[in-house]
């Protein structure tokens, strides 16, 4: 799975929901609807099961909740290292550099402060892309 993959999946899932991107979906198997039920279901019935998946995930709130679980000592709002670290996924240069290939962000030199500080913002806008609700000073 891509770096970015495994962050969407441990905040995605560490909400209680299922990332969006992280997999593709599946149709569900079909069968046959009971003679005693109608054919097809009521617009409640219907959109009820998608109400619960077109939530988006409060990302915030998830790093918060992981940061204050570690013992609140992470800075996971401005550097990607303290993100990754949080999420317990590899923080060191050469995972930066694939997650910026991945990302396909190249402002700065690898491992550069301007980089981080862009790679960070990438990770928040993509994620957000993908059904997470993130504030808008953590993207820009």
């Amino acid at each position: 799975m891509s770096i970015f993959g495994n962050i969407l999946d441990k905040i995605f899932h560490h909400a209680g929901h299922r990332a969006p991107a992280a997999a593709p979906s599946q149709p569900a198997p079909s069968r046959p609807a009971a003679p005693s039920q109608p054919a097809s279901p009521s617009p409640a019935q219907a959109a009820a099961p998608d109400a619960a998946a077109a939530q988006p995930v409060d990302v915030e709130a998830v790093l918060t909740q992981m940061s204050i679980a570690k013992g609140g000592q992470s800075n996971w709002r401005t550097s990607i290292v303290d993100l990754l670290k949080l999420l317990d996924l590899d923080s060191g240069l050469e995972a930066r550099k694939q997650l910026a290939n991945e990302l396909q962000l190249h402002v700065a030199a690898d491992g550069s402060a301007a980089e981080n500080l862009a790679l960070h913002k990438a990770v928040m806008q993509r994620l957000a892309e993908n059904g997470g609700k993130v504030p808008a000073d953590l993207r820009d």
